[in-house]
């Protein structure tokens, strides 16, 4: 299976009047734009997700609905409470286990949790310092998430390299 891992774009601050609730922060018109552009580029690099799942908060939600609209992906969008910014690695490979037996497929979240998750799938390491910015995607590959080394990292592209793939 090839898992992408896309952090949500650019949303709006922490802390902005009307969004005091952290799940209810939007992505700003520069992060719906820019996501735009890396869900082009990743359509240029061959990226046909099977099935995209995303944290249910509004940015990364806003995010995956972009991105299932450029890659044309026609099935309806799945939501899980595990994708959040704190959530439990282990939690989030079993359900990755449980419920996306599939060839490729799209996660949409955040820091830092896939720090986490990607230092846990490649290394066995949570702590392991890898970062993904907002708009970046990180590809893995893996046989089988009941191993130790669960996945191998095939790539990860920050935004700006994205855009000028776009």
């Amino acid at each position: 299976m090839k898992m992408y891992l896309i952090r949500h774009s650019d949303a709006v601050e922490q802390g902005t009047p009307g969004y005091e609730d952290d799940r209810l922060r939007p992505l700003t018109k520069k992060g719906c734009n820019k996501t735009k552009k890396i869900a082009s580029a990743l359509k240029g690099l061959g990226v046909k997700p099977d099935k995209i799942v995303s944290s249910p908060y509004i940015r990364a939600k806003q995010t995956a609905e972009i991105l299932a609209k450029k890659l044309k992906y026609k099935q309806e969008l799945d939501f899980s409470d595990m994708l959040v910014p704190m959530g439990n690695v282990e939690n989030i490979i079993g359900e990755i286990n449980e419920k996306y037996s599939v060839g490729e497929l799209v996660i949409v979240g955040h820091e830092p949790c896939f720090s986490m998750l990607i230092g846990t799938l490649i290394a066995g390491n949570p702590d392991l310092a890898i970062n993904i910015k907002n708009g970046g995607v990180c590809c893995l590959s893996a046989e089988d998430l009941r191993t130790e080394r669960k996945a191998v990292l095939e790539w990860l592209l920050a935004p700006k390299m994205l855009l000028e793939l776009s």
